[in-house]
Formats: C-alpha cells, sequence, structure tokens
C-alpha cells in the first residue's frame, strides 16, 4: 500500500493554545515519527509519502520559512537511528536546489545512510508541487528520446508509484498541487483533525475504512448472483 498524507493545520493548532506557529511545527514533527514507526510495522504499507513543504509554502513568512529548514535539519539528524532501527528508508522528492547546502547535503546523507531500509520507504515531498513534478517527468522523456505516453511520463515521475490511499488532515478538502498524477485512482479521506493531534489510531481507522471501500479503478461493479 502506498499511504499519502497532506500534513496540515500546524499552525492552527499553535494559534489555538496560543503559542507561536512554529510550536504547531515541531509538535507535528513528533506525530511523523509516531506515524513512521506504526506504518514501518504494519504488514501491508510499503511507502509513506509526507508533503512536507510545497512550492507554495515559500510565500510564508521569512522567519516561519527559516524555522521550517531549520526544524527539517534537526529532524533528519535526530531521526536517523528511528529510520536504521525500524529499517526505513528516506526518499526525497521535489527541487531542493534553492536549501542551503549544508541542508542539502544532510538529505542526501540520510538518503545513503537508509538506502538498505526493507520495512517502508518514507518519501519526503520537499519544495514539491504536483504540476512541476508532472513538468520533469515531461522532460525527462524528451530527453530520452521516448515518446510521450501514460507510461513513459509515469516511469519518469519523482515518485513513479501510484497512491493507494491520500489522507488530508485539518478539515480543508483540497489536494494542494500534491501527487497529482499518482492519486488518479487514490482513495482520498479528509478529517477535521490538525496534525498534531492526528494518532495513530485515527491513522488505523481510517485504513480500515479504506479496506472496505470498493476500488473499481473504472470499471463497474460484478453483477451479484442471484
Amino acid at each position: 500500500m502506498h499511504l499519502a498524507i497532506i500534513m496540515d493545520g500546524n499552525g492552527r493548532w499553535a494559534t489555538r493554545r496560543g503559542l507561536p506557529r512554529f510550536m504547531g511545527h515541531r509538535a507535528g514533527a513528533e506525530v511523523v515519527r509516531q506515524i513512521t514507526t506504526y506504518c514501518a510495522a504494519h504488514p501491508e504499507i510499503e511507502i509513506l509519502t509526507l508533503f512536507a513543504f510545497s512550492t507554495e509554502n515559500w510565500k510564508r513568512p521569512k522567519e516561519e520559512i527559516n524555522y521550517l529548514m531549520k526544524l527539517l535539519g534537526n529532524y533528519l539528524e535526530r531521526e536517523r537511528n528511528t529510520y536504521l532501527k525500524n529499517r526505513v528508508r528516506l526518499k526525497v522528492i521535489g527541487d531542493i536546489s534553492p536549501f542551503s547546502k549544508e541542508l542539502q547535503k544532510k538529505i542526501r546523507e540520510t538518503e545513503e545512510v537508509t538506502i538498505d531500509g526493507d520495512r517502508l520507504t518514507q518519501v519526503l515531498a520537499l519544495n514539491y508541487g504536483g504540476r512541476a513534478e508532472i513538468v520533469r517527468a515531461v522532460q525527462r522523456t524528451l530527453q530520452k528520446g521516448e515518446a510521450i505516453t501514460i507510461e513513459t511520463i509515469g516511469k519518469n515521475l519523482d515518485l513513479p508509484t501510484d497512491v493507494d490511499l491520500l489522507i488530508r488532515t485539518s478539515g480543508e478538502e483540497r489536494i494542494s498541487n500534491f501527487l497529482l498524477w499518482q492519486i488518479a485512482y487514490g482513495e482520498l479521506f479528509f478529517t477535521p483533525t490538525l496534525f498534531p493531534d492526528f494518532t495513530t489510531t485515527e491513522l488505523e481507522k481510517i485504513i480500515t475504512q479504506f479496506k472496505k471501500r470498493e476500488r473499481r479503478f473504472g470499471a463497474i461493479s460484478p453483477i451479484p448472483k442471484k
């Protein structure tokens, strides 16, 4: 199963508690650890993709962006043992070239040191946008001299794996330019829970609901026999 999560609501979580927004991001990072550990132990989840920083997030206040970059760097250092202990492989998608050289180095080093993780691949979408990813895939396809088809574009994406289940927290019911190609037949769940309050118990309940859905992929349901 490929599970994707739009981690929304960190800022609102902090604001409602009279806290600075960065406290919400810090609390959200703790939830990421819990969810990653849960998914690594889950027998059916192979990929966990998290929307960590979008191409539109650069519009936020500079102080918040700087904190998010620092938080990411600290997270990668702090969670390295968590990755290794739970046999989690890190993969980053998106354009990280605007990030500092130091942060880019931490990202690549963590990807390299966790490359043998065989229980779960945790994908962090950083400076990522679904439309930009599709453009990159088309460019790669053309550079290889391949014909433009669904198959060739699909295999040249940053993340060439379809999403089975997409969850968005915080009550917002939109995709926000996330994995536009990969969610073509994914099942969508929206929860009002702000991300710092999102628990593995709620995740488990959503997965249970997901398993009850009939996924037809454009076909029709079989007619029950009389």
